[in-house]
């Protein structure tokens, strides 16, 4: 029987080929910020926000995206105020919702829909949400496309080549918690970070300029990704 002959398998290839389109579109930028941990951060501290969410009876996802939003900005603070130690604020912020996330789901009573985020549902995601969330980062991706370039190649050449770094970080950043927040729903709060990593470093190694770069690692993570789809059907 073909895998498209099932409802839920032709939502879950929509869901991947979206997913696949816009994660990379956020892991270029992360990567060349040597900020590839990141992704592991705030999916972690993601869990939080959904704990929080189940226990005052708000919507989960809702809950994860304050939560990275949060998280988010705590690591843009930190690495600002220590900037030779960028990478340590990714590890006190990974800590500090690791903990938090602990602490809450002590107190949740269905522990199967908090276990749930920990390795994702891709059919789990509610339409509105995913187009939403597709539609506003790729347009975001594509609308500041030279100041996320700038941003990622030098952010002090492109502070006096008149972009507003400030401005242009603010909206990078709420743009990660997004993603993070969508993909650790539908891919699970453990393998986000590896979806946002990998197929920019396999991209990396093919292409020869930053837009090269962009296309083979949205190239290799739809080929990941249906990949894995085929898999997951045929091999049971």
């Amino acid at each position: 029987m073909s895998i498209f002959e099932y409802p839920f398998m032709q939502r879950a290839f929509l869901v991947g080929v979206l997913l696949a389109l816009i994660i990379p579109c956020v892991g270029i930028v992360i990567v060349l910020k040597r900020l590839s941990m990141i992704g592991d951060a705030l999916s972690h501290t993601s869990l939080a926000g959904v704990a929080a969410g189940l226990l005052f009876n708000i919507n989960p996802v809702l809950g994860a995206t304050a939560a990275c939003v949060a998280a988010a900005f705590g690591i843009e603070a930190i690495r600002k105020k220590l900037p030779r130690y960028a990478e340590m604020s990714i590890a006190i912020i990974l800590s500090a919702g690791v903990g938090l996330a602990g602490v809450l789901s002590g107190f949740v009573r269905s522990a199967a829909s908090f276990n749930s985020f920990l390795f994702g549902s891709i059919v789990a995601i509610s339409d509105g949400e995913l187009y939403t969330v597709a539609v506003v980062i790729v347009l975001a991706f594509l609308f500041l496309y030279k100041e996320l370039f700038y941003l990622a190649l030098d952010e002090r050449a492109a502070r006096m080549s008149g972009i507003p770094v400030g401005i242009i970080n603010s909206v990078f950043t709420v743009l990660i918690a997004v993603t993070v927040s969508i993909a650790a729903r539908t891919v699970g709060a453990l393998i986000v970070s590896s979806m946002m990593v990998v197929p920019v470093a396999c991209g990396m190694q093919l292409g020869r300029s930053y837009k090269q770069t962009v296309l083979w690692s949205i190239a290799f993570a739809e080929g990941f990704t249906v990949g894995g789809l085929f898999l997951s059907y045929y091999v049971g």
